[in-house]
């Protein structure tokens, strides 16, 4: 039991075009925007006029000055024209992002150049573009981008003007130069495939995210009938009116008790609904279905294996309710997060259960506690360290599935949200000799009506 798909709609598979963007969950489009390239790149320029400014004011240091004022300054046309030509929220294609990036490599490596190579310890700043790539597009463009910096890196450790220093002596040794060039490719390579590796997280976590609030909108919608019915109760007030009247009519004209007496229930009986179509209409947020926003542990359990009860013939499903020696059996709000999500924790139990699935309710004085266990293999090692990320799943096929649901790695994420914004402790481990089990924990305070 490791993933269940939440609906066949949400976590099953999608068509085959589609299958690359829940499988990855990568950012297949560039989003760098004109702005934020333009002021990063301001910023780099204002870092290398204070570095020139530094090595001829501070060091006095003996540095092609003109050429690296040249190199600079055709950074900043460059960067203004980009400012100028384009809206500043403007988000540029894949092409136009990676030959913009290119270019800041190019720049860099060509002022470096001029100052020192990979003996100057600035040779860091080719991470700056890398670093950008990796934040903004997708992996195709960064790799050009990494690749055009680590080729240029191992450049600029063999072809390069002399690091600008009043002492000539002693020269860094060429073996020094290489070994830093490979050090910075070896930073490239570390940086961007951290920066990429958080932002495709993010981006999956994002997108599950969705999914977990469109799972809830779907069930608050449900709730926001009661919404409804109320205010279709409130246009029933004239109807009720017309009734009353006719009924003591018929009750003022009775040829027989029994007539009578019926009319006279009839009455009573919309007199009733006068006074709770009355009470709806003074405290709407007061109007409540007393009988359906609660439920018993039993009728909980219930609700749960009910839809995948002949699921197989293969397993039973069962569910039993105990509880700690007098104490009252607590009644349980109606949430709809809850059924929702042990729904789908027995569904995904069905594909992996070899003969038994034991849905369980318990409770004491302070807790109550719902509990899927099932007589399957239990949670792969690698599956199990990583329940409750977004896109985790070892679900079999469509075709190995007693359910016929491919999951997509997103059931066991939803449920677990879903559960865990309802105030309990979500919990998962392996039973012993076999089996998987899936539990809940709320403080009995959070889930009972008084």
């Amino acid at each position: 039991m490791s993933d269940p798909p939440l609906t066949h709609d949400l976590d099953t598979a999608p068509p085959m075009g589609a299958q690359d963007v829940w499988d990855s969950a990568a950012i297949r489009r560039g989003h760098l925007r004109v702005r934020t390239l333009v002021t990063l790149r301001w910023m780099l320029i204002a870092g290398e006029i204070a570095l020139l400014a530094a090595m001829a004011f501070l060091l006095h240091a003996p540095a092609p000055f003109f050429l690296c004022a040249i190199v600079v300054a055709g950074g900043g046309f460059v960067n203004l024209l980009t400012g100028v030509a384009s809206a500043p929220q403007r988000v540029m294609g894949d092409r136009e992002a990676t030959a913009q990036l290119a270019f800041d490599v190019l720049q860099m490596s060509l002022l470096l150049g001029l100052i020192g190579g990979t003996a100057n310890p600035f040779v860091l700043i080719l991470l700056a573009p890398v670093t950008l790539a990796a934040a903004t597009l997708p992996l195709r463009p960064l790799l050009v981008v990494a690749i055009l910096a680590a080729a240029l890196s191992i450049l600029l450790a063999i072809v390069s003007l002399p690091y600008p220093t009043l002492n000539p002596e002693p020269r860094l040794s060429q073996e020094f130069r290489l070994a830093a060039g490979i050090a910075n490719v070896a930073g490239i390579a570390l940086v961007a495939g951290y920066v990429r590796q958080s932002v495709v997280e993010a981006a999956r976590m994002a997108l599950a995210l969705d999914v977990t609030q469109t799972v809830l909108a779907r069930e608050q919608k449900l709730s926001a009938l009661g919404a409804l019915a109320a205010a279709a109760a409130h246009e029933l007030g004239t109807p009720l009116a017309t009734i009353s009247i006719v009924c003591k009519e018929m009750a003022r004209e009775a040829t027989t008790p029994q007539v009578k007496e019926d009319a006279e229930l009839l009455i009573a009986q919309a007199e009733r609904c006068r006074e709770i179509l009355k009470r709806l209409a003074a405290t709407p947020d007061k109007a409540t279905d007393e009988v359906h926003e609660r439920l018993s542990l039993r009728q909980l359990v219930q609700e749960v294996i009910e839809p995948h009860a002949n699921a197989s013939k293969d397993v039973r499903v069962e569910a039993i309710v105990t509880g700690a020696k007098d104490v009252k059996t607590p009644d349980i709000r109606r949430l709809p997060e809850i059924t929702h999500a042990f729904t789908t924790f027995v569904e995904n139990a069905v594909d992996f259960a070899k003969s038994e699935i034991l849905v369980s309710a318990r409770f004491d004085a302070d807790s109550v506690w719902i509990e899927v266990r099932d007589d399957g293999p239990g949670f792969a090692p690698d599956i199990l360290a990583k329940l409750g990320e977004p896109y985790v799943t070892s679900r079999p096929g469509a075709e190995g599935s007693r359910t016929g649901h491919i999951g997509m790695g997103l059931g066991f994420f939803i449920s677990k949200t879903l559960l865990e914004r309802t105030g309990a402790q979500v919990t998962f481990h392996n039973a012993r000799p076999r089996g998987a089990v899936v539990a809940a924990r709320w403080p009995r305070a959070l889930v009972e009506v008084v």
